[in-house]
C-alpha cells in the first residue's frame, strides 16, 4: 500500500474552553443555535443538520452540535461554572478561526484557552 506523503490536511481543527460567560449565555439554546447558525452563514457554510438540547438544574446548559460536510461544530455549556468548551473542524478552504473568534466575540469569555491541529496530515500513510 503506497502512502501519500506531502498532501494537504483533509481538515483544521480547533478546539477550546472558554472560561468566565454569562450564565444567561450558557442557558439560552435558541441564542446559541442562532449565533451559530449566522456565523456559519456569515463564512459561507451550509450546516448539514443543527441539534441541540438544553439541560436544567444546577448544572445545566446547553449543548449544539452541526454537522457539516465531513466536519462539526460543536459547543457545550456548563451553566454554574460560566463555562463552555468549542470545537471547530472545518475541511476544504475554510478558516476554523475566522469562526472561532466570532463565537467568542459573541460569549465574551473573561478567558480561554485554545488549541489547534490538522486532521489527516499525512493522509495514507502508515505509521
Amino acid at each position: 500500500m503506497s502512502g501519500v506523503s506531502g498532501s494537504s490536511p483533509v481538515g483544521k481543527h480547533i478546539y477550546a474552553n472558554l472560561y468566565g460567560i454569562d450564565r444567561e449565555l450558557l442557558f439560552n439554546e435558541a441564542s446559541l443555535v442562532r449565533a451559530i447558525e449566522n456565523t456559519l452563514r456569515d463564512e459561507g457554510i451550509e450546516p448539514v443538520e443543527i441539534k441541540s438540547w438544553s439541560f436544567g438544574g444546577r448544572k445545566g446548559g446547553v449543548s449544539v452540535i452541526v454537522l457539516l460536510e465531513g466536519a462539526h461544530l460543536v459547543i457545550h455549556t456548563w451553566a454554574e461554572y460560566r463555562y463552555a468548551t468549542l470545537d471547530v473542524l472545518v475541511t476544504g478552504d475554510y478558516d476554523p478561526e475566522k469562526i472561532f473568534k466570532k463565537i467568542v466575540e459573541i460569549l465574551k469569555p473573561q478567558s480561554y484557552r485554545v488549541g489547534f491541529t490538522y486532521r489527516g496530515e499525512f493522509l495514507g500513510e502508515r505509521r
